[in-house]
């Protein structure tokens, strides 16, 4: 059975590394001593081995240990073996193009469908989705498909911004960008903004934190949801 929170960001503005869902994940992750972190996403260009340290720190607050793939001869049986499962942000593509050249996205597949608690943050919740079409970020590698986890039956937009009606800023909003998406593609999206999250278990889709969530359906204009709402009809 599929025990998923797939979250926006890792860090709220004033806080600390995962300080804003420590309570949360502390709940998720009961079961487990021990996560499995993938590294692959290399925020700011960091090393593997730095990245897993930063979140080892943060993870030691709710007493749990933290390894990371890279620390594997074998990443598919570290995924197989794995009690629970983290994927933090950075570079949706970087990621993305690691995953595929270690052959880890159907092994990925399989560990969440048979009950490994997973939790995803920005580029760690973009693959989360049927593709990472509507990532923020710039494509600096290519990875060789732009098909995802599809943990859910939809895209995903973390660090979901608003337009600025006071800003000079004269380039496209997430809006027009994933509309432009919606051109060329008919999944929806859902823009989740800074500190919400999604609450997947088996094929319950449940919005949470305190905002509203933006809702992308091809040829429908965009919607809010409040927090709290189911969002499976999504497909």
């Amino acid at each position: 059975m599929k025990n998923i929170i797939i979250a926006s960001t890792s860090t709220l503005h004033g806080s600390g590394y995962l300080d804003y869902i420590l309570d949360e994940i502390a709940i998720f992750f009961k079961n487990a001593n021990t996560i499995l972190f993938i590294p692959y996403a290399r925020p700011s260009g960091i090393s593997h081995t730095e990245y897993t340290t930063k979140v080892a720190e943060a993870f030691a607050k709710i007493n749990k240990n933290v390894k990371g793939i890279h620390e594997f001869e074998n990443p598919i049986e570290a995924i197989q073996n794995a009690e629970a499962i983290f994927t933090g942000g950075g570079n949706t593509f970087v990621l993305t193009y690691q995953l595929y050249k270690n052959n880890l996205i159907e092994a990925l597949q399989t560990a969440v469908k048979n009950g490994t608690p997973y939790l995803g943050t920005s580029a760690g919740s973009n693959i989360c989705g049927l593709t990472i079409k509507t990532t923020n970020d710039m494509p600096i590698v290519y990875p060789p498909s732009f098909n995802a986890l599809a943990f859910v039956p939809f895209n995903i937009n973390p660090h979901y911004l608003d337009p600025d009606t006071n800003s000079t800023h004269m380039g496209e909003t997430r809006e027009t960008r994933i509309n432009e998406f919606h051109h060329y593609n008919t999944p929806p999206v859902i823009g989740l903004r800074e500190g919400s999250w999604l609450q997947v278990n088996e094929n319950s889709i449940i919005l949470k934190g305190t905002l509203t969530a933006r809702i992308f359906e091809y040829n429908k204009a965009p919607y809010e949801v409040e927090t709290g709402t189911e969002l499976n009809f999504l497909k």
